[in-house]
């Protein structure tokens, strides 16, 4: 067998070693990679973030814009049917004892608390201060007292709102 020459010449260890050092990139070098690199990340990690961000806006966006639409089919509807109900009032405080039969009045209690349920408020108007907000004034009588001057006396016409939003002002007479 034969043995390697293990042992390296000294000048031929000097000659490795420069190349070694012309080889390797310098402490500065490095240094700037790093910098550039870490510079990089952190933009891509900002662009990611802004992205993410607005994927989640355009998200709630259209979730609310599809709430908003089919509240707004609703809302339409019901607007629609306000003025049946002011005539089934009318015809229930208007009609003789006995006239209207116990059935209808069961259809209109029926059809009041559905649209309760879907978010229906009468405006409380009448003895309540005007609030050019609520309520729609139409004329103006003399107060019968002075505590009632510039509060609702009469309701000519009922208001409503619908999820906290007014859909139909109501119509009233204010005390001056």
């Amino acid at each position: 067998m034969k043995k390697k020459n293990t042992e390296i010449n000294p000048e031929e260890e000097k000659a490795n070693t420069q190349e070694s050092v012309e080889n390797t990139p310098s402490e500065s070098e490095n240094t700037e990679e790093t910098a550039e690199v870490k510079d990089e990340l952190s933009e891509m990690k900002e662009k990611y973030l802004r992205l993410y961000s607005d994927f989640e806006n355009f998200r709630k966006r259209t979730a609310k814009e599809k709430i908003d639409l089919i509240q707004g089919a609703s809302a339409q509807l019901i607007i629609e049917l306000l003025p049946v109900m002011d005539d089934y009032e009318r015809a229930l405080a208007n009609a003789p004892k006995g006239e209207i039969s116990e059935g209808t009045q069961l259809i209109f209690n029926r059809l009041n608390s559905i649209l309760l349920a879907k978010g229906l408020k009468v405006l409380p108007a009448k003895g309540e201060v005007f609030d050019a907000d609520l309520h729609d004034c139409i004329t103006q009588f003399p107060a019968p007292s002075e505590e009632e001057k510039g509060k609702v006396v009469e309701v000519i016409e009922k208001g409503y709102t619908l999820n906290e939003k007014v859909i139909r002002f109501a119509k009233v007479v204010v005390g001056n």
